[in-house]
């Protein structure tokens, strides 16, 4: 009764998750190669889930809804953002921009749990302290090219800046997969967690990034950088933390945990459909 009673008390917040919903609908049905028919020079399919994507964009625009606040307008345009990512597989076209611009919105955090593995190694057993090292020491130099890629993509978005940046995006990324590898066989409890919180930190941004970056790459494009990535996300789960994952999305994005926790799941589903 409590969901239903939701429903009326945040008609926005529902009819917003209706329409993700929508595109989400759209995307997978898109993938399948299901059509529903022909519009145009489109799709049935293709057509519903720009119509929802535009309703969604009227909705943060409502002049008779509740007054505008920060906390709702920051929770809105991650609704957008997710809803133009989850219907980059049906349009071409998903705006390069915007796209860059959010890549290079996720750089500080990148920068910040780079850092944080950094510092890491101090806090753990004399033991643990060389394997932990030495399986991330690639993450600064990794991290620097992708930072650097992401912002030369902003400034030009061009294919050639794109594929440097698709190759950058993978390379740490594998990293991040093999150094989770390596964390979880850490004998000491303590260590071995502190290692994966600290290496699951930087996936998740990756991770983030990685999807964007799909999400204005063609479908060759994607395949190949699939094939650049021997360590495959079904290999490292049982070593990532969705529930941290969850948090730092939320944060950046303004949005609620649990908006945060679907969008995750998604986007893992979509890396690993796509061969990662």
């Amino acid at each position: 009764m409590n969901s239903v009673a939701n429903i009326w008390n945040h008609p926005k917040t529902s009819v917003a998750g209706l329409l993700i919903a929508i595109v989400t609908c759209a995307g997978i049905l898109s993938q399948q190669g299901v059509t529903l028919g022909t519009a145009g020079s489109g799709t049935v399919v293709s057509l519903i889930g720009a119509l929802a994507t535009a309703l969604l964009g009227l909705l943060s625009r409502d002049p008779e809804s509740q007054p505008a606040t920060p906390s709702n307008t920051a929770k809105l345009g991650a609704w957008m953002l997710i809803a133009l990512l989850l219907q980059a597989t049906l349009l071409t076209g998903c705006s390069e921009a915007k796209v860059a611009q959010e890549i290079v919105n996720w750089t500080p955090a990148l920068q910040s749990a780079v850092a944080a593995v950094d510092s890491s190694g101090a806090i753990l057993d004399p033991v643990a302290a060389p394997v932990f090292a030495a399986a991330t020491a690639g993450f600064d130099a990794a991290s620097n090219l992708l930072v650097a890629q992401a912002r030369a993509y902003l400034t030009n978005p061009s294919a050639s800046v794109l594929a440097q940046l698709q190759t950058a995006v993978v390379t740490l990324q594998q990293q991040v997969n093999a150094s989770l590898l390596t964390a979880a066989r850490i004998t000491s409890p303590g260590s071995q967690q502190q290692a994966l919180n600290a290496i699951n930190a930087v996936g998740t941004v990756v991770n983030a990034m990685l999807a964007l970056v799909q999400s204005v790459s063609s479908k060759t494009a994607v395949a190949q950088m699939a094939a650049q990535a021997p360590i495959k996300l079904a290999a490292v789960r049982m070593q990532m933390s969705p529930g941290l994952a969850a948090e730092m999305v939320a944060e950046h994005y303004g949005e609620p945990t649990e908006v945060a926790y679907a969008q995750v799941e998604r986007a893992e589903a979509v890396e690993i459909r796509s061969g990662f």
